[in-house]
């Protein structure tokens, strides 16, 4: 919760001081362009030591960073200089965080309970979706946008003192060997690439990831000049996301007994950017908030079957590597349709935000899948395999 308070406040503070969506989007490519470089060498970092350590020293980078943020804006010193820096020092960190979140899923419920275990991360995960934005419109509205930043520094005691109270049964707990670090990274890729069904996700990902997962950027920009709202039309509809995404976790944790669903993943891959496409026919509040409930769902789904795709038979001693290549393919390529979609409102408008992003997805998305046209196949009709 404390990190969708942070970050549904920067990007209006941000927006507040520059009036610009592309600077919007240049702040979310720094937070993610350390990713894009980081992630891979992160992933042999995260198979060479002990998980629940690396999540300790990354969470209390975070609190400094959250701190700095919050005296900054009290101080009412702060620079839009300043956030960019923070938000490179939050991607970094974030570099290492992410994978080892969800390469840590396996150690802590096992092989047999992994499905079920991916779609309850995710359905936690959601609920501070919803309940993050909502409560930094109250408390941006009600107190300031400082005070926000104060809530998301308290927020990471209560983090690191459950990882603190995390016990792992030492069976569970991946074996490292140290090697050199060039050889981890391309046993990873070999991993990927040498899988067809997960490579194949990794394509998909490429594209929806990059260009329809930038709510953060589109949304305030949509509130303000499409819906001619503020902040808790902003945090609003970012709740409304977090609510389809709740329900696709919820769902996605019932099918999790029946396995991959891949029949449905390639829906909700093109579903997403279909809907995106038909945000520009969108200038009313509640249409806005049920497309938003709709795209939250379809992403979310994206994501559990990507995760699980990637997640699926993974030999432990891999697993943080692998899901490095995940992460990077989730948020490292964030940075490119951050810019992107900044630079088409800045140069249109906000309602080109969403419709431009789901058109060009959609075009790159069939030659994709044309190509993979066997294993589409596959998915499409799992009982005739």
């Amino acid at each position: 919760m404390g990190t969708w308070i942070q970050r549904t406040a920067q990007t209006w503070l941000v927006y507040q001081m520059t009036n610009s969506a592309f600077l919007v989007g240049v702040l979310t490519a720094c937070q993610f362009i350390p990713i894009l470089l980081l992630t891979l060498i992160a992933g042999t970092v995260i198979d060479r030591h002990p998980k629940k350590l690396i999540l300790l020293t990354t969470q209390t980078g975070f609190l400094i960073l959250g701190v700095i943020m919050t005296i900054l804006v009290y101080a009412k010193i702060i620079q839009y200089w300043q956030i960019l820096l923070i938000a490179i020092l939050h991607g970094v960190l974030q570099s290492f965080d992410t994978p080892t979140r969800q390469s840590y899923v396996v150690e802590l419920v096992g092989q047999k309970d992994l499905m079920n275990g991916i779609s309850l991360n995710s359905t936690v995960f959601n609920l501070a979706k919803i309940a993050g934005p909502s409560l930094a419109g109250i408390l941006m509205v009600k107190f300031s946008v400082g005070f926000c930043f104060l809530v998301d520094s308290i927020s990471y005691l209560a983090v690191l003192l459950g990882l603190f109270l995390i016990q792992q049964t030492p069976a569970l707990i991946a074996k490292t060997q140290k090697r050199y670090l060039w050889k981890d990274v391309k046993e990873g890729l070999a991993y990927v690439w040498q899988h067809a069904a997960v490579r194949m996700s990794a394509e998909l990902m490429i594209i929806v990831c990059t260009l329809n997962y930038n709510n953060n950027v589109i949304i305030p920009i949509f509130a303000k000049t499409v819906l001619n709202s503020g902040a808790q039309t902003y945090a609003s509809l970012l709740s409304a996301t977090g609510i389809g995404s709740l329900i696709a976790a919820f769902l996605m944790s019932y099918l999790s007994r029946f396995g991959l669903q891949r029949n449905i993943y390639l829906a909700v891959g093109l579903g997403t950017a279909t809907l995106q496409t038909l945000m520009i026919f969108v200038h009313t509040y509640p249409l806005a908030i049920a497309m938003m409930v709709a795209i939250g769902f379809c992403n979310m789904v994206f994501l559990n079957q990507s995760n699980a795709s990637f997640q699926f038979s993974i030999p432990n001693g891999l697993r943080g590597r692998v899901m490095s290549i995940y992460v990077l393919l989730n948020q490292g390529t964030t940075p490119i349709g951050s810019l992107f979609v900044g630079s088409v409102m800045d140069v249109f408008s906000g309602a080109w935000g969403f419709p431009s992003c789901g058109i060009l997805a959609l075009l790159l998305l069939m030659p994709v899948l044309y190509l993979n046209r066997n294993l589409v196949n596959k998915w499409l009709h799992p009982t005739q395999q």
